[in-house]
């Protein structure tokens, strides 16, 4: 995570446990490798981290590179995130902003979609609104080294991240989000 610089654009200490997480459409999260819009727009099919029994999760997709990595003024865009995970059983979770797929802006190259995995101190109660897979809201200029702050949650404990830059599915996801 270091050589993509990572730390210290949205957190502060690498995580030494690898997240895997695997789509539908046959590929899989490699440490920065670049995959497709189309590629990764529907929710994993699987997501792992090492867990301890009894624990609770946070699980979270953050784009740290909007509009642009050169320009990243709306930094952070979050297209996942999800609390009180049991283990990694992330549809037992409660979501908070609902799952989108890579959607960077035509020009604006590749963009860095991380995925942090945080052991929670014990059950959230969290006081942010519940974001749609079809809304903009409350996405842009969320930290998830704030929200980590703000619930005690320390250190990510895991993660993993790909590149993307615009393809087709792009203009569909932006459409999908307008309504």
């Amino acid at each position: 995570m270091n050589i993509h610089q990572v730390v210290p654009d949205v957190i502060d200490v690498a995580p030494t446990n690898t997240i895997s997480i695997q789509y539908d459409s046959g590929v899989s999260v490699a440490e920065g490798n670049e995959l497709t819009p189309t590629q990764v727009q529907n929710q994993p099919i699987k997501v792992e981290w090492p867990v301890e029994e009894g624990a609770l999760y946070t699980l979270c997709l953050t784009d740290p590179d909007a509009p642009s990595r050169a320009d990243p003024t709306l930094r952070e865009v979050h297209h996942w995130l999800v609390v009180n995970i049991p283990g990694t059983n992330i549809s037992r979770g409660e979501v908070l902003t609902a799952y989108i797929g890579s959607g960077p802006p035509q020009g604006t190259g590749l963009h860095r979609y991380i995925y942090l995995a945080y052991k929670q101190p014990g059950k959230l109660s969290c006081d942010e609104p519940h974001v749609s897979n079809r809304s903009r809201e409350n996405r842009m200029m969320q930290s998830i080294r704030k929200f980590a702050e703000k619930y005690h949650l320390g250190q990510p404990i895991a993660g993993n991240l790909y590149q993307a830059q615009y393809d087709d599915y792009v203009p569909k996801l932006h459409a999908q989000l307008s309504g």
